[in-house]
């Protein structure tokens, strides 16, 4: 059982990430996911050398997956899905960081963040038909604690590849938690998704009831 009214607009999200769907399948949403054929690395190096902001960057990413999909889908005539895109850019003292690749870049990012303070910029937006009808932007502020070593190696030994899904290699909601001397923000923020305003907009739209 769902939350969305049966009469209103399909709900999908652009992007195959499992803690987006999770959370919005836990907020009682029915949800399709379809990735976006985007190559992010391209987008970053082009607004980078824009001198665009992490937060544009996330901005744009989320509105370009979303638009992807909604091309695929879209019905005309204002019938087709809602299509969320979002996007998360972590930014260290003006150093952009990305998902790891492996476990030994997710090490190598872990001690390169130890003891400092980094944001994560996350945006989320709307499209439908093509269009985009609403967006989002969200920031957090993180602080890791000083890191030895050898507890960096037990954490990652300890959840594994799940290291490489976010792109600061860890993970908040378990044993991540204990990496961290700070944290400021909104949890799903940090999650990578800005729940709280996109539900908002999905009640006044009508696809929640209020």
């Amino acid at each position: 059982m769902t939350l969305v009214d049966s009469s209103a607009p399909k709900l999908v999200l652009a992007s195959a990430s499992r803690s987006r769907r999770r959370l919005l399948e836990a907020a009682g949403l029915e949800i399709e996911c379809l990735a976006a054929a985007v190559d992010e690395t391209d987008v970053k190096l082009a607004l980078k050398a824009e001198n665009a902001s992490a937060v544009q960057v996330a901005e744009t990413l989320a509105e370009l997956k979303a638009r992807r999909v909604s091309d695929r889908l879209s019905g005309g005539g204002g019938s087709g899905p809602f299509v969320i895109g979002a996007d998360q850019m972590l930014d260290c003292e003006g150093q952009w960081f990305d998902k790891p690749v492996d476990l030994q870049a997710a090490r190598r990012q872990l001690l390169a963040l130890s003891g400092r303070s980094h944001t994560l910029e996350t945006s989320v937006c709307v499209v439908r038909d093509g269009g985009r009808i609403w967006h989002h932007n969200a920031s957090a502020r993180l602080t890791l604690r000083p890191l030895s070593e050898d507890f960096v190696d037990r954490y990652l030994s300890l959840v594994g590849e799940a290291a490489l899904t976010s792109v600061g290699a860890y993970q908040l909601e378990g044993p991540g938690i204990q990496l961290f001397q700070q944290v400021q923000g909104d949890f799903f923020t940090i999650l990578g998704l800005p729940l709280l305003p996109l539900l908002t907009f999905l009640r006044a739209n009508g696809v929640v009831p209020q």
